[in-house]
């Protein structure tokens, strides 16, 4: 819950910063004309309204388990994580049409002062939201509002890009418009593929290896535990779960057993940032050539 509130207070403060810099830049565009400056709007405006999805993906993921989503609705930050993606795909899509029709079609762009003010504007508001949200997002574990972050530190940089067009045509170079909003583009879909990779990443179970490592140095550091067995770890929303074997003396009751399962969950919560819970599965110890598993290797 705290993580979730932390994740919405983010999500809030940065659409209200993004909101009123893509007013800001929208009122320009009309006075314009630049498609530069369009284009960057339109990010700005895109990376405002991904707070959406991922807002509601937040308030579902308070939601508890029940026994139809037996692992609760942490999964419907990854979904957002997709809309995000195809939010910044589509805005790549339209900065590109608007700049090769201008290039096709030349038009002056006017107003070139409050064009460079705008564009200041759209890099210190771009800045701050994209530290905000990449911070919050690695705080909290979650990598929908990190992908977000990266999406405004992009575009922070293509603001700039819209200053040096403002430039150009102030030299009375037409094409510097159009050129700057093709590069944006271009840039944009740079941070789509970063984005859609991180994503794919956590919608595919994939966790860092040094975090496996982790878990099985502290399973191996609890007092009763002989060997590790199988591990695995998954995201579920910005929360970690972790399924484990250890092995221990063949001699062990069941409370003993059950004992040292319990302390290596209470290990592992206390040393792994943002797990919630470990199912610890725990196998006698096997002299060689004795396998205790061997009647599931055909259902493997």
């Amino acid at each position: 819950m705290e993580a979730s509130a932390e994740g919405m207070r983010a999500l809030w403060i940065s659409l209200a910063v993004l909101g009123v810099t893509a007013v800001v830049q929208a009122a320009v565009v009309a006075a314009s004309g630049s498609v530069a400056l369009l284009g960057d709007t339109m990010h700005n405006a895109a990376d405002a309204l991904t707070a959406v999805p991922l807002g509601i993906a937040f308030l579902l993921g308070r939601r508890s388990p029940n026994r139809c989503y037996t692992y609760g609705y942490g999964r419907a930050e990854d979904l957002a994580g997709v809309v995000i993606v195809l939010v910044i795909a589509a805005s790549a899509a339209v900065a590109a049409y608007e700049a090769i029709d201008r290039l096709i079609h030349p038009r002056p762009v006017s107003n070139l002062l409050m064009v460079a003010g705008a564009a200041v504007t759209g890099f210190l508001g771009n800045q701050w939201v994209a530290r905000y949200r990449i911070r919050v997002g690695r705080k909290i574990g979650s990598a929908a509002l990190v992908a977000d972050g990266l999406h405004a530190r992009t575009d922070a940089l293509t603001s700039l890009a819209v200053l040096l067009g403002a430039g150009g045509a102030a030299l009375g170079w037409g094409w510097a418009d159009p050129v700057v909003g093709l590069s944006i583009a271009v840039v944009i879909l740079t941070v789509l593929r970063q984005a859609a990779r991180e994503v794919y990443r956590r919608l595919m179970d994939a966790v860092d290896p040094a975090l496996v490592d982790q878990v099985e140095a502290v399973m191996r550091e609890t007092p009763g535990v002989l060997d590790v067995g199988e591990v695995r770890l998954r995201w579920i929303g910005h929360r970690l779960r972790a399924e484990c074997a250890v092995v221990v003396n063949a001699d062990a009751t069941v409370l003993q057993a059950h004992q040292v399962a319990v302390d290596v969950e209470h290990a592992l919560l206390h040393a792994i940032p943002r797990l919630s819970a470990a199912h610890v599965h725990t196998d006698p110890f096997a002299p060689e050539g004795v396998d205790h598993h061997l009647v599931l290797v055909a259902h493997r």
